[in-house]
Formats: structure tokens, sequence, C-alpha cells
């Protein structure tokens, strides 16, 4: 028991500074708040088991409330994931569509806009409620998949364009 109460000081110390440094005043309002932000805090790994479910349900859509069990977070992420695809799909539409205005391999990945769109998903994030590290991450493999993408279609176009001359 004193084991887990060490650890429980623990984190609500680094809860109450990764509060303090986003703005917020009390740890009671929004315990997960810290985990939005980059960079999160270091907690130490439990060695105990929590009670499940823990916490209430927190997803409002309209006057319904989720989730009450793991399948219905389930069903819910699996209906977003279908939703990214089709976002993505756009997405590499778009990038397709930028290579009609590269001439050549090099002008394809610009580091400097790579950073551009990184740092605005990073900045944008506290906005839509996605946590900061997710958003850099993802924006990261998006871009780093997307760069791949281009240089196919930049070197089979030329490609083409040398055997059509």
């Amino acid at each position: 028991m004193q084991k887990w109460y060490q650890y429980c000081l623990v984190a609500l110390s680094a809860l109450t500074v990764a509060h303090a440094s986003a703005g917020s005043t009390s740890t009671s309002d929004d315990f997960a708040a810290a985990c939005y932000s980059e960079p999160l805090p270091l907690l130490p790994v439990s060695p105990d088991n929590r009670t499940i479910p823990w916490g209430i349900p927190s997803i409002v859509t309209g006057n319904t409330t989720c989730c009450s069990s793991l399948d219905e977070v389930r069903a819910g992420i699996d209906a977003v994931d279908a939703q990214l695809l089709s976002l993505l799909s756009q997405r590499a539409a778009f990038v397709r569509e930028a290579t009609r205005f590269k001439a050549t391999h090099d002008v394809v990945d610009v580091p400097s806009r790579d950073q551009q769109v990184n740092d605005g998903a990073v900045a944008d994030a506290p906005a839509v409620n996605l946590p900061q590290t997710i958003a850099r991450a993802v924006f990261s493999a998006i871009i780093n998949a997307s760069v791949p993408f281009e240089l196919c279609i930049v070197c089979l176009s030329s490609l083409l364009c040398f055997y059509r001359c």
C-alpha cells in the first residue's frame, strides 16, 4: 500500500506541474489535460491494477454519452478510422496534383514546408482537443509517406515524358 501511495504522490506532482504549465489552476477539472500538450509528463509505471472501468463516459454527442463498453469504444474508433481513410485519400489526391507543378525530383521534398505543416498541426491541435504528441506523430508519418509517393509519381511522369518525346 505504501508503494501505491508513493506512486500517487509522484503522479499527482507531475500532473500539478503539467497543469500549471498549461495554465490550469486545478487538477480536478480534467486530470488528463496534462496529456494534451508537449512534452508529456513523465509518470512512473504503476505496478498495481486499477478498477475497470474507471471514470465516467466522456464523449457527448447530442443527448447521448459514449461509451459504456470497450466494444462501443472500438466501434467508434472504427468509424473514425473509416473517415480518416477517406480524408487521407483526398490528401493523397492533392499530393499527386502537386507533382504537376514540380519539374524534378529535387523539388519534391521541401523540408521547410514539411516543418510548416507539422508545426501548424501541433499548434492547431489544442483547438480541436487533440493531444499535440499525436498531431506531431501523425503529421510526421503522413509527410514521410507522402514524399516517396510524390517521388514515384514525378519519376514515372518523367519516364513517360521521355518515352513520348
